[in-house]
């Protein structure tokens, strides 16, 4: 309370000395036990961004509700998510790094636990409420916190291998979920954190309790806070229902996009003027930090849409299993893997931003492969550009995350990078939504090009027909069911190949925005000035 009443005067004359100098990197096994246990954190927060997906129509059935409000598990957990991230900095500067991600971790693993044994669908949405909230700092602050134990000279190294678990998570999701579910049971994918979870934190705070960055205690924006939620949160489960509930013709999403389009235009306002703001927008700014966000975020968010789309296409119309798909998928993390210890290497030496656009027309590439799929296609021809896409993904999140934080001071690294993450997810959903509902725009567009002569006076359509059902000895019901199947499959096959041409397209227009940042070796500038 005297905090809150305390006088602007009194405040100002408070202010905070300059920040003290970081303590000196980590060395030898000390620092290789470090970054496996801070990887390990942020393995086991990604990859449960994805892995419940494949679960739901086994959790619904389990807890006796339909799908669709089995979905809300998913919902429920990227809004609290996305409401979050950008609170790292501020939660940082009160509580520290080291213990508000050794709690965050213990909080996760509690979190999970509540999800596993989850009685019902109401107290199974709140644990994944509240499992969302405290994953949200995980992220950032593991990047923070690597960034610190490594020599300002080996930062890149310590982005490299955060990426390498940041990308690896989402991929080993669906395979991992889909595998658990069907061995075991659904509540083994929280289950799994628990083990991994406790190490991870007890590890973490061995380590890094004596080197805890300097805290204070800035006035909590509860304006900005609420604001922060509001649109958030509306925005997210928008974009996660729209398409069940057929968008804006129904009231509910005209009601959340109204309120979080008020909401964020207040919020906007409001964080921009406010002294204490819960959300640093000033960031934006900065150019390096504005330009590598947006052109991280865009190509995450053609990306993540892409990688949602595709294993669904597979068990659609192609009959995979949730297990095969994610195994299809799975190869997307073999180069990402191998290539990661090098990019630590070349980074350094190079600049950053060619070695991004190499990233983007790699990806350019990859998609414009995609879109020559056909109906026929082999699993080799499944496999072959997602084990390519690797090479990209190696060369992408190292170098614009280090453009985001090149010459941030330490006290501002979770800020950055929690605003930056967020902005990411954030278009990751975006691009989810957008991709599934242009996918089925598209799917509907060719089906009625494709069905356009099939009608009764057409005497091609009719001997067609005729055909089919001597051939298969079937009435004629059935052979138009079978040929309305047969266009179906096709015409979602056509719309799968526009949105992976479309995303090449857009992987090719947004090289630009690596361009407007300032030229430099690891990250435009002193990269290791985020250290």
């Amino acid at each position: 309370m005297e905090n809150r009443l305390s006088s602007p005067a009194s405040a100002s004359s408070a202010a905070p000395a300059a920040p003290a100098a970081p303590p000196p990197p980590l060395e030898g096994a000390q620092l290789a036990l470090a970054t496996f246990a801070v990887a390990l954190a942020t393995f086991m927060n990604v990859l449960d961004t994805s892995i419940a997906n494949v679960a739901i129509p086994t959790i619904s059935g389990d807890l006796g509700v339909s799908v669709d409000e089995g979905t809300w598990v998913i919902t429920v957990f990227a809004a609290a998510n996305a409401v979050a991230i950008p609170l790292t900095g501020w939660l940082t500067q009160r509580i520290g790094q080291v213990k508000l991600f050794v709690g965050a971790i213990l909080m996760f693993v509690l979190s999970s636990w509540m999800c596993g044994v989850a009685p019902n669908l109401p107290f199974l949405l709140a644990s994944r409420v509240l499992q969302g909230a405290v994953a949200g700092p995980l992220i950032p602050l593991s990047q923070a916190i690597l960034l610190g134990s490594y020599p300002k000279e080996k930062s890149s190294v310590a982005l490299s291998l955060w990426a390498m678990t940041a990308t690896v998570g989402p991929i080993a999701g669906p395979a991992l979920g889909g595998w658990i579910t069907d061995s075991y049971s659904w509540s083994w994918i929280f289950y799994i954190n628990i083990p991994v979870g406790i190490f991870a934190a007890f590890t973490t705070w061995a380590i890094y309790r004596k080197r805890e960055s300097p805290t204070k205690q800035p006035p909590i924006d509860v304006v900005g806070l609420g604001l922060l939620i509001a649109w958030v949160a509306s925005l997210q489960i928008m974009l996660d229902k729209g398409k069940d509930l057929d968008w804006f013709s129904s009231p509910f999403i005209v009601g959340l996009g109204i309120t979080a389009l008020i909401c964020f235009a207040f919020f906007l306002v409001w964080e921009l003027t406010e002294e204490h703001p819960i959300v640093d927008l000033r960031l934006f700014s900065q150019r390096n930090f504005m330009g590598g966000t947006i052109a991280i975020s865009v190509a995450y968010g053609v990306f993540f849409g892409n990688l949602v789309l595709l294993p669904q296409w597979m068990q659609e119309y192609l009959n995979y299993r949730s297990v095969d798909a994610g195994l299809v998928t799975a190869p997307l993390g073999v180069f990402a893997v191998i290539l990661a210890p090098v990019m630590g290497r070349v980074l350094p030496r190079s600049d950053a931003r060619i070695i991004a656009t190499l990233a983007f027309i790699g990806f350019a590439i990859v998609f414009w492969m995609r879109s020559n799929y056909v109906i026929e296609i082999d699993t080799w021809h499944l496999v072959l550009p997602t084990l390519l896409q690797g090479i990209p993904m190696a060369l992408f999140f190292v170098p614009l995350t280090a453009i985001i934080l090149a010459g941030q001071p330490p006290h501002k690294v979770p800020a950055a990078a929690g605003l930056s993450n967020f902005v990411r997810v954030f278009c990751g959903a975006v691009g989810t939504s957008i991709a599934s509902n242009e996918w089925n725009n598209r799917t509907i567009l060719h089906h009625a090009r494709l069905t356009e002569q099939a009608t009764a006076t057409n005497p091609v359509f009719a001997q067609q027909m005729s055909s089919t059902q001597s051939l298969l000895n079937v009435n004629d019901q059935t052979a138009h069911a079978l040929f309305d199947f047969t266009v179906n499959t096709q015409a979602a096959m056509m719309g799968l190949n526009d949105i992976f041409y479309i995303s090449a397209i857009i992987f090719l227009v947004i090289i630009p925005l690596i361009w407007i940042t300032r030229p430099g070796k690891g990250g435009g500038g002193d990269a290791s000035g985020a250290h």
